[in-house]
């Protein structure tokens, strides 16, 4: 039995591993041959979806991961974005060479800033957050010589190279999302890591993580770092795709909208950066589509809406919809502890005709020649 048992188990993984490898084949498909199939607006969209992947997978270390509060990160998207632009238009370099720049900036300024957030947690540290969002557009008016001021900043776009054979929004498209790629695979090994693990322990419980060992300076800090860093990679592919950088384009409602397409996509999950950018790339284009006057009041809307369907966010709607499927189907447990499914009731009512004894036992013609609420009787009688 233990036999049949394992060959079955065996059987069920490896159908499961088919599955998942056919399913990402699909999606490869799908995603390298979107470029192809829609119109340059189409692929100009679905490129702004991976740069917010890639701003929302920060995000998402921070707070989906690291249980900390952040009203600020579109401050890190803009700070990525004008060191990309600075360095193109004022020192002429390539638009390779801002990648790491942009990172490692923020990812400095991202570690300088976490420093309140040894001392500061839930509404006091997001308000510190949104101070910064608030401030830093200000600030970027004011340093005119280099960005540009209210005026902004026009660089040149990546030009696909004469080999490739590709316009320029599809070039644009393959490169965000090589970068992409890449920061997901970051940010999933990062997550099952060391590091990983004790953003979630101290996110679960910050005493218990001390008595294991955990340093919560840190492990909190490095939230912030490497929210950043992602943030600011995001802000340079950004600088690539639009070509144009403004203090106006980074206002705080940027922060605003961030965290709660990250909030709907889904905390703390693989798949919510990627449903998170898109709900903030396509909504509120829908939402301003519905209605002209308030677009702001039909985009709120929307996400109550989403919210009160999926409270666990985008990605947990699939499985929550396997799990009432599930539960609706009828099922018994055998003495062997295997889940079969309940038999009709014709069924049964054939099988026990088939398979009962026409002759009565003895103790069933007691049982019916007594009266209901009979005394037992006893051995004497």
């Amino acid at each position: 039995m233990s036999t049949i048992t394992g060959i079955l188990r065996a059987d069920g993984a490896r159908a499961g591993r088919t599955r998942a490898a056919l399913i990402a084949l699909a999606a490869t498909a799908a995603v390298v041959g979107a470029p192809f199939y829609f119109a340059p607006f189409q692929v100009f969209q679905l490129t702004m979806v991976l740069v917010y992947a890639v701003a929302l997978a920060g995000l998402n270390l921070l707070v989906g991961h690291g249980g900390q509060i952040s009203l600020g990160h579109g401050a890190f998207f803009a700070a990525g974005a004008y060191t990309a632009a600075v360095m193109l238009d004022r020192f002429d370099t390539g638009h390779l060479a801002t990648l790491p720049v942009a990172a490692a900036g923020c990812f400095l300024l991202g570690l300088g800033f976490g420093v309140p957030a040894l001392r500061l947690r839930g509404l006091y540290l997001a308000l510190v957050t949104l101070s910064f969002a608030v401030f830093l557009p200000l600030l970027l008016k004011r340093l005119e010589p280099w960005t540009g001021g209210s005026m902004g900043l026009t660089v040149d776009k990546p030009q696909p190279p004469a080999w490739s054979g590709l316009a320029e929004d599809q070039w644009l498209y393959f490169l965000v999302l090589a970068v992409t790629a890449l920061a997901l695979l970051v940010a999933r090994n990062l997550l099952r890591s060391r590091v990983g693990r004790a953003l979630l322990a101290v996110r679960d419980h910050e005493s218990a993580a001390e008595v294991m060992g955990v340093r919560l300076s840190l492990h909190k800090t490095l939230a912030f770092a490497w929210s950043g860093m992602f943030a600011g990679v995001a802000g340079c592919l950004y600088t690539w795709v639009i070509g144009f950088v403004s203090p106006d384009s980074f206002s705080f409602v940027l922060s605003i909208t961030l965290l709660a397409g990250l909030v709907v996509g889904g905390l703390a999950s693989l798949y919510g950066p990627l449903l998170g950018a898109a709900f903030v790339m396509y909504v509120p284009n829908v939402a301003q589509d519905l209605s002209e006057a308030a677009p702001g009041v039909v985009f709120g809307l929307l996400i109550i809406a989403v919210m009160y369907v999926a409270p666990a966010g985008l990605a947990g709607l699939a499985g929550r919809v396997g799990s009432a499927a599930a539960r609706r189907l009828p099922r018994t447990r055998t003495p062997g502890g295997t889940h079969t499914a309940r038999p009709a009731p014709s069924e049964t009512s054939a099988t026990s005709a088939t398979s009962a004894d026409p002759t009565p036992t003895e103790a069933e013609v007691q049982a019916q020649a007594e009266p209901v609420g009979a005394p037992p009787r006893t051995e004497e009688e």
